[in-house]
């Protein structure tokens, strides 16, 4: 009996030391928060953090329960492959972008590491992607300086094809074989920038027109009329919208898509001056739901919502980018400006951006816990370098 009794002690001090460790970490984190006079050594913390990830990526967690976590993590409802590739696709992003302004030569170790982790000596995955998310890493890896993408083409391939097998009859992609019938605006973030890059460097035209027809029959079907604000999903049957219009990280997801695919289209291309307007309309929108402080909510349409630093980040390198325009040039260069310092203000004392909400479960379910996300990290790395 004192043995058994030992054993429900010990096995309910476990579960409670699971569930309360995450938040005593996070309260403890958050002591002189935002408390950066100096840029240069915000940013330098931001990228020691980065390269920290790059090797060892924080697992970011599905669920939002903070109670009896256990139950999660042994039913495997915890984490999510698919969702650490867009992790380490931003870090990787930030870190090219921030060795490319300072040529530090001391990230090629890190970033070398990473790539053999992922890639073989033939040029094939290691561990072959299974979900269309992990395309934005492919994305990421075509962008890195001195970079010999000829050699890792059959990775490359693998993942065009793999965005084929998701081309519905409609002509666009979907996000998941089971929700065939909807079309998700995180795939533009996914899918666009890298097939218009892969599309260019390997001479497939009809990759080039696929990233970009994604966001065109997006704009036609999940955009909020003339307000030009994106809905979570439409229905490919219906073209009716369905879920939220206006979730800050949707946003984030159209704009990186939209910008890196425009970015990638050199001038003179049939579909810049078309994308250059997309640029143009989207930032107009986004501009008037930025906050004073420089951020943007969970729902821009709800001023009293949840600051969101992984939105904040995104529209940040979209506004660092949008810049180029010249019609929209001083309003891009303030947005950005004011991102960045919304960013520094939530940066945990050791270089961690905090307060970017968390995985959506479904469609309309959106997670309501705002804490750390490499993703968020590695965007706002990436502006800050550029």
């Amino acid at each position: 009996m004192v043995y058994l009794l030992l054993i429900v002690f010990f096995t309910l001090l476990l579960v409670l030391i699971i569930d309360l460790y995450p938040q005593l970490n996070t309260w403890q984190s958050r002591i002189k928060i935002g408390r950066f006079s100096d840029d240069e050594l915000w940013k330098e913390k931001v990228k020691t953090i980065a390269v920290r990830w790059l090797k060892q990526t924080p697992t970011i967690k599905v669920t939002d329960n903070t109670r009896l976590i256990i139950i999660d993590i042994l039913k495997g409802n915890y984490s999510r492959n698919a969702i650490q590739s867009w992790q380490e696709a931003a870090l990787l992003l930030g870190l090219n972008e921030y060795k490319s302004a300072t040529r530090n030569k001391e990230l090629d170790n890190s970033i070398n590491a990473f790539v053999a982790s992922k890639l073989d000596s033939n040029g094939n995955w290691i561990v072959p992607p299974a979900e269309v998310d992990s395309v934005i890493l492919g994305y990421a890896l075509l962008k890195l300086d001195d970079f010999d993408y000829t050699k890792y083409r059959p990775a490359f391939d693998f993942l065009y094809e793999m965005i084929l097998n998701l081309k519905g009859s409609d002509g666009t992609i979907a996000y998941r074989k089971h929700t065939s019938d909807y079309r998700y605006v995180d795939t533009i973030g996914f899918i666009s920038p890298f097939l218009v890059r892969y599309g260019l460097l390997f001479n497939q035209p009809e990759a080039v027109a696929l990233g970009i027809n994604q966001i065109r029959v997006f704009n036609s079907h999940g955009m909020l009329a003339s307000h030009f604000i994106p809905c979570h999903t439409y229905n490919i049957k219906t073209n009716l919208p369905v879920g939220l219009f206006g979730w800050g990280r949707g946003l984030g997801w159209y704009a990186i898509g939209l910008i890196d695919a425009w970015g990638e289209l050199p001038d003179g291309h049939p579909e810049k001056d078309e994308v250059t307007q997309m640029v143009i309309a989207f930032a107009k929108m986004a501009l008037s739901f930025q906050n004073d402080n420089g951020s943007w909510n969970w729902l821009i349409t709800n001023r009293q919502s949840q600051f969101d630093s992984s939105a904040t980040a995104t529209l940040a390198w979209f506004f660092a980018k949008s810049k180029a325009i010249s019609s929209i040039a001083n309003e891009s260069e303030q947005a950005k400006v004011k991102a960045l310092n919304y960013l520094k203000q939530v940066t945990r004392r050791d270089g961690v951006v905090d307060f970017s909400q968390g995985d959506t479960k479904t469609i309309g379910v959106h997670s309501q816990q705002f804490d750390i996300l490499p993703f968020t990290q590695g965007f706002c790395l990436r502006t800050l370098s550029l």
